[in-house]
C-alpha cells in the first residue's frame, strides 16, 4: 500500500499527472473511486479484494478528461478494458498512465499501453466456475424454459441502468436507449422493453466485453446479467478463437472473413 501511495504522490509532485483515479475507504466501508489531484491525496489510495469497481468506466467521462492527463490504479480487468478503449480510440499514451496493480497484490509502473497490453496478454480471460455451471445449466434447457428462465430473471428490472453506468464500454455520450424521435428501445420496464434493453446491450458488449462483472456488481437487485455477456464471451472462444483486447487487429464483431463459420446461425 505504502508503494503505491508513494508512486501517486510522486506523480502528482511532479505534476506528470494531473489527477489520479483509485480506490478509497467509502461508506460502510465499501471501497469507492477517489480523484486524487493534490499530493497530500495520496494518502487516502487503499486497495484490497473488495476493490471491484471498473475504475476505466471513468477515464471517457468529460468531467475527468477535461483536468488533463490522467494516471489510474489499474487492476487486471481495468487493464483489459483500458486497451479496449485504446483500440477504439478512446484513450492513448498522451492522455493516460497506467499504474498496474497486479494478481499478486504487485505495483507495476507501465511505460506505455503496449507494455499493458504485453502484460495482459500473459492471463487468458477465463470464466469463473460457478458461472460456467450455471451457463451449462441454461444450455441444457429447451429455448422455451431457457426464454421464460430469462423473462422471469429480466422481470424485476426498472431500467435504472446502473449497469450501463458501471461499464466501461458504455460511453457513448448518446446511448440508443435515450432516443425518443424515434424511439428504439421502450421506455416502461415490461417484458419486451427489458428484453430489448438486455439483449441489445449483450450484442453492443460482444467481442467487447473483459468479464469484470462491474454491470452485475452495480445491480441493486441482482439480476445475473453479466450472464448474457458470459454466454457471448463463451460462443466467441468456441466458434472464433477467443478475445482479448488489443491495441491493434481485428475485432470480432467489426471483420468478416469468406470462411466465417455459420453454423452458429439458426
Amino acid at each position: 500500500m505504502d508503494e503505491l501511495r508513494n508512486k501517486v504522490k510522486a506523480l502528482l509532485e511532479a505534476k506528470t499527472v494531473n489527477v489520479v483515479i483509485g480506490y478509497e475507504e467509502g461508506t460502510g466501508k465499501k471501497p469507492r473511486a477517489v480523484f486524487a489531484v493534490k499530493p497530500e491525496d495520496a494518502a487516502k489510495l487503499i486497495y484490497d479484494s473488495r476493490c471491484v469497481l471498473n475504475l476505466a468506466a471513468y477515464i471517457t467521462k468529460h468531467e475527468v478528461k477535461a483536468k488533463g492527463k490522467m494516471a489510474i490504479t489499474a487492476t487486471l480487468p481495468v487493464m483489459r478494458s483500458i486497451i479496449q478503449l485504446a483500440s477504439e480510440f478512446q484513450v492513448n499514451d498522451n492522455n493516460l498512465f497506467v499504474i498496474g496493480l497486479t494478481p499478486d497484490n504487485q505495483v507495476i509502473e507501465f511505460k506505455n499501453l503496449a507494455e499493458v497490453e504485453t502484460f495482459i496478454h500473459k492471463f487468458e480471460i477465463s470464466i469463473d466456475s460457478k458461472y460456467k455451471e450455471a451457463l451449462e445449466k441454461l444450455d441444457k434447457m429447451s429455448r422455451t424454459d431457457r426464454w421464460n428462465w430469462w423473462i422471469n430473471e429480466l422481470a424485476p428490472c426498472f431500467k435504472c441502468y446502473a449497469c450501463r453506468a458501471a461499464c466501461p464500454m458504455c460511453y457513448c455520450h448518446r446511448c440508443t436507449v435515450d432516443f425518443n424521435q424515434p424511439q428504439w428501445i421502450p421506455v416502461p420496464s415490461h417484458e419486451l422493453g427489458n428484453l430489448e434493453w438486455h439483449i441489445m446491450r449483450a450484442v453492443h458488449l460482444t467481442g467487447r466485453c473483459i468479464d469484470c462483472d462491474a454491470c452485475a456488481n452495480a445491480c441493486p437487485l441482482g439480476i445475473p446479467i453479466n450472464l448474457l455477456n458470459k454466454r457471448l464471451l463463451e460462443d466467441a472462444k468456441k466458434h472464433f478463437g477467443g478475445y482479448q483486447p488489443m491495441l491493434k487487429g481485428d475485432h470480432l464483431m467489426s471483420t468478416f472473413k469468406p470462411d466465417d463459420k455459420e453454423n452458429f446461425i439458426r
